[in-house]
Formats: structure tokens, sequence, C-alpha cells
């Protein structure tokens, strides 16, 4: 015979340094009421959930809550039983008085919740007194997980002179705590080394600059820490870390500079036409196509021609017309260094040019006389010239003088 009766779920709770170290909630539904004076009403309790703490470290099995039916008189003739996830391992409950307590160690981040059911029978004859219910037992989370940077290192770039709060890269914290449950979960961000030039943004773990004058060409690239920490950065919250590898990418910021202001080379005045001269370089100290530099002659271009090796970024200067000793014998030619690409952006840091001399000396060749006038020209002599009287002077090309007599 089924004895009329209710579930009770009590609560039990425990303070310790405002901790609730177990308790248990119930709601009661409306009431059916009856229309006939007498009659018994029925009720139904609607089963909730008990809380237990995580990492409980006591000796002793802590207490979780207690099952009750109000058919219990307290004579000791009903056996409760619970079943289901953990039942009988990690929670025993008292046949007699309905105490569940936790016997192992919960840990929330490996499982949040249990579910499990609850019997109330007659000790004697083992019939079940009310209908077996569903509870759950819900690990309550602390602060026991530091926050865990998944993907880092990481590794980023930001182009030179970039202006101050310029975006890199945003990175991410995972805390394996309750997110809903207090600031366990609540993760803040910081710079440990490399604030003087980089910053993250409190809660969002973006990255940005904190200068504007990062210069590849002093340092190419930055070592950053970044820590985040639980419990909204509050005192005792835990933290981790990771490494940030910021890379700084080349800009086109720096001119082209010959070495020199002035080179000299030796041709001989019979070298052809093409005939290389010598070959200069300017150098540049950006990276990449921000080297890439074309050279062409601003004075003496008469004589000389300049053209660019691209590969070696050199300046070859050759000879563009016969060159001639007894006409002139050294040569200035002024070459300058363009770059190909210029950046608007960083055009008010000067001229993106440079110029050099290129002293070229010529030298002389043993020629062969060359009688000017030329053969076959007829002299004219006075029919009454004086035997040793001189006719006309003869001019060589080696500025020999000879005099016909």
């Amino acid at each position: 015979m089924w004895r009329t009766g209710v579930w009770t779920l009590l609560a039990a709770v425990s303070c310790l340094c405002c901790l609730r170290l177990g308790w248990g909630q119930t709601t009661r539904t409306s009431p059916a009421t009856s229309t006939k004076p007498g009659d018994r009403v029925k009720r139904g309790w609607v089963w909730n959930q008990f809380f237990v703490v995580e990492e409980y470290t006591g000796t002793e099995p802590l207490y979780v809550g207690k099952i009750h039916t109000d058919s219990d008189e307290g004579e000791g003739n009903i056996k409760y039983t619970i079943s289901g996830e953990g039942a009988g391992t990690i929670f025993i409950i008292d046949e007699l008085t309905g105490d569940i307590h936790a016997t192992a160690r919960l840990d929330r981040e490996e499982k949040a919740f249990y579910t499990l059911r609850a019997q109330a029978r007659d000790r004697l004859s083992n019939d079940p007194l009310e209908p077996e219910s569903e509870f759950v037992i819900k690990v309550q989370d602390i602060n026991d997980s530091e926050p865990k940077f998944l993907e880092g290192p990481y590794i980023t770039s930001v182009a030179e002179l970039s202006p101050i709060g310029t975006s890199i890269m945003k990175v991410t914290a995972i805390d394996a705590d309750d997110p809903t449950y207090g600031s366990s979960a609540r993760v803040v961000y910081s710079v440990l080394d490399g604030e003087r030039f980089f910053t993250v943004e409190k809660h969002t773990g973006i990255i940005m600059t904190a200068v504007a004058d990062l210069d590849r060409e002093t340092q190419d690239r930055y070592e950053l820490v970044v820590k985040a920490t639980d419990m909204a950065g509050q005192l005792g919250g835990l933290s981790g870390s990771t490494t940030v590898t910021i890379v700084i990418t080349d800009v086109n910021d720096n001119p082209p500079r010959f070495p020199q202001k002035m080179y000299q080379f030796t041709v001989s005045e019979g070298a052809a036409v093409g005939t290389p001269v010598g070959q200069v370089v300017a150098t540049d100290a950006d990276m990449g196509e921000n080297t890439d530099m074309t050279y062409l002659i601003k004075e003496g271009g008469d004589l000389f021609k300049v053209t660019t090796n691209v590969e070696t970024q050199e300046a070859v200067v050759s000879i563009k017309k016969p060159l001639d000793f007894e006409t002139k014998r050294t040569h200035n030619v002024v070459v300058e260094a363009v770059n190909k690409h210029v950046d608007p952006r960083f055009v008010d840091l000067g001229s993106f040019r440079d110029q050099t001399i290129v002293r070229v000396s010529v030298t002389d060749i043993d020629e062969p006389p060359v009688f000017q006038p030329a053969e076959g020209t007829v002299l004219e002599v006075q029919e009454d010239a004086k035997v040793g009287a001189a006719s006309r002077h003869v001019v060589t090309s080696s500025k020999t003088y000879l005099e016909l007599c």
C-alpha cells in the first residue's frame, strides 16, 4: 500500500569565510485545491539542485544536503537510496537520515554537475514509498585555474614609424573557471616586458604601439611579455603569461648615400665608345624594393653615360664619345642616385637622392705623326725665293713642327 507523502530536499548551508560548502534548493508547486470538504490536499515538489564546492581538502566527507519525505515520521522504517552519476562512489547517503556526503575531491573543470535519482522505500518490504525523483548536484567553482594562452607564443609584425595606437594583434587567454559565477574567469591583460614600446588594451587583449619612432634600422624585433590575470586583476587573482615576438617591417625612410664624395678612374684616350670606365654604388639602409635605385648623370654627360646594374644596384660609367688626351685630360662627371619607390608619407624626411663626383683621367697613347696640311697639298713658293728660305710650317698631330726649306 502506498503511503501518501512528498519529497523534501533540505538545504545544508555551511559558512566558512563566506564560502558555501554545500546547499540545496527546492521549489513548491502550486497546490491542487479540493472541491470536497475533508479531502486531503495533494502536494508536489520540483527538485532543483544541490551545490557542493570543488577542490574540498578536508579529511572528512563533505556534507552536501539531505533528502526527506514527509512520510518519514522518524520511526526509522524508511530507507533512503540514491542512484545515478557518482552514486556509491563519489556520493554516499545515510539510509536512515537521508544525509548525502561527497567522499571525493571534485573538480568543476572536469565535471560541472552530477545527475542522480532519489528513492524512499519501506525498510521491511522494500516497497517504494514515493516515485523516484531526479535531482542535480552542481559543483560550485572556486578560483583554481589560471588563465592560459592556448595559441602562444605568438609572432607578428608592424611597420616601422607606425603612429601611436596602431593595432598589431589580439591575444586571448582562456580561464577554465566558471564565467557565470563571481570573477574567477574575468581576465584582464597587461604588459610585463616591453611596455616602453607597446601596450595592451586591458579588456580586449589588443596589442598596440606605444611610440611613433620604431626604427627597423635600429632594432628589427622586440620580445613582448603579456600577462593575463583573472579576478579582474584584483589582489589574489591567478595569472599566466605568454611571449609575443614583434618583427618590425621596413618602410622606405632612408635615402641612397654614396660612401665617397669623389671617385677617381683612369682610361686611355684610345678606349672605344662603350668601354666601362668604372663602377660606383650608393648604399641604402632599407630592405627589399625600398633599396631599388637608378642613376643618372647631372653634369659631364657629353662624353660619358651611366647605366644601372639592377642586380647589384651599381652605377656603371662608360664612354659615350671618343676621348682625346690632347684636348682634355681630366673630366668631372656628377652622378646622382635616386630611389625608385619614394613613399609620399616620408618625403618630409628629406631628399631621397644623393650625388658624387666621378673624376676620369685620360691617359695618352703613342700616336704616329699626322702631317698637316694633308698629303697632296700644293705649297706655293715665290720664284725669287732664296735658297734656305722657309716656305711653310707643316704640323703633325703629335705637335711636332717640321719646316720645309
